[in-house]
């Protein structure tokens, strides 16, 4: 293990984590259409690999919550992912191939995160509150590092050669996470696990997931098409690549600022502010798509409409699992945004060539807004986690 303190060990594995997201997300869709795919199965693959959320999280988070060996369960998906950049890059680039190595990727992709945040919950304890912000912002970073060296790279190197560099980030993960050992306040194997259910019929934990799939839902167009959008206006890779680091960036600085928003307003105004302010982004991206400048103010609108709203997802979930429940609990947070960006994906593809571009993300603005009818049954105060800690 290296000597390092844990907070550093824990932000450089988000980082390197981020960093594959961020080599992946924004020129994903263009590798594949450089490999002559057309919109729609575009759409399909994208939503491929982000399919097995449906299942995948309640999977590994059952493993992890059974096993207690969450850390573990990090190191054989890091790995796996790393295999299968290598694969892809080995094979022919056909559909059926394709889908496959996405959904064996997005198996274990599945097993990363949702794990690793309950592994930084357990190691932060009762400083969670304090900490947790300043931790995961180095996921931030790792993301625009791997937007803006990527982006500049592939305007020297064909996008052919994207899942190699895919490759070489997924294994700097894997190393990393060897630094990282399993937290000693985290739960055990267990014979028994608690039930989810009575958590689940609570009215404010069904209306919180329904309008997480919601605002996932309107990020479809976003996630699967924000790069094919703005190459279609003649943005170049560096530009696009800087306008992906835009919205990044704007997330850290809510990160850094959001305990201004969690301890002056109610839990109901916040969730109402992350969906509107998300509509105001999507119509602006939808009206404006050849504006560099409209393209950039839209993206700032990423601190509300994921920032701050994954800050209080994680404030919700501390809040409603207990700690051996808390594999699970993330996993279910994991399942609703695949579930909403599979469905949204699908969708886009279908309609971007019917339409336009511009009309699925002024669509997308229209949608999100129904998630306001369901703010009513939150509660009207977020209060501090309780203890998953010692």
């Amino acid at each position: 293990m290296l000597r390092l303190p844990i907070t550093t060990k824990l932000g450089g594995f988000y980082f390197c984590y981020y960093s594959i997201v961020g080599t992946f997300m924004p020129y994903w869709s263009l590798y594949l259409e450089d490999r002559g795919f057309n919109y729609q199965e575009i759409g399909l693959l994208s939503s491929i690999a982000i399919i097995t959320r449906f299942f995948a999280p309640f999977i590994w988070g059952w493993i992890a919550d059974k096993s207690g060996k969450r850390m573990q369960l990090v190191r054989i998906a890091t790995w796996m992912e790393s295999c299968i950049w290598f694969a892809i890059f080995m094979i022919p680039n056909t559909f059926q191939s394709i889908a496959l190595l996405m959904l064996i990727f997005s198996f274990f992709q599945n097993a990363i995160l949702a794990q690793f945040e309950g592994v930084t919950l357990f190691w932060l304890g009762d400083q969670r509150a304090k900490l947790y912000g300043k931790i995961r912002k180095w996921g931030s970073v790792g993301f625009i590092v791997g937007v803006f060296g990527v982006g500049t790279l592939l305007e020297i190197i064909p996008i052919a050669m994207l899942p190699i560099v895919l490759l070489c980030v997924a294994f700097l993960a894997f190393i990393w996470s060897f630094t990282i050992k399993e937290p000693d306040s985290a739960p055990r194997s267990q014979k028994n696990l608690e039930p989810l259910l009575p958590i689940l019929k609570r009215p404010e934990v069904l209306a919180f997931f329904a309008i997480e799939f919601i605002l996932l839902f309107s990020h479809a167009p976003f996630y699967s098409f924000y790069s094919n959008y703005l190459k279609e206006s003649d943005f170049t890779t560096t530009a696009i690549g800087f306008l992906w680091a835009v919205g990044v960036i704007a997330e850290i600085i809510m990160f850094a600022c959001a305990h201004l928003f969690l301890s002056r307003y109610g839990l109901k105004k916040l969730v109402s502010l992350c969906l509107i302010m998300t509509s105001i982004r999507w119509m602006i991206t939808g009206v404006f798509a050849s504006s560099f400048i409209a393209q950039f103010a839209a993206q700032t609108i990423h601190a509300f409409s994921f920032g701050l709203f994954h800050l209080i997802a994680m404030r919700m979930i501390f809040q409603n699992f207990s700690a051996g429940q808390q594999g699970r609990g993330q996993a279910l947070y994991s399942t609703m945004w695949g579930l909403g960006v599979a469905c949204g994906s699908i969708l886009a593809g279908h309609y971007w060539k019917l339409s336009s571009g511009s009309l699925v993300f002024i669509t997308a603005s229209g949608v999100v807004l129904l998630g306001l009818f369901l703010v009513k049954w939150l509660p009207n105060q977020l209060e501090q986690p309780v203890s998953i800690g010692n």
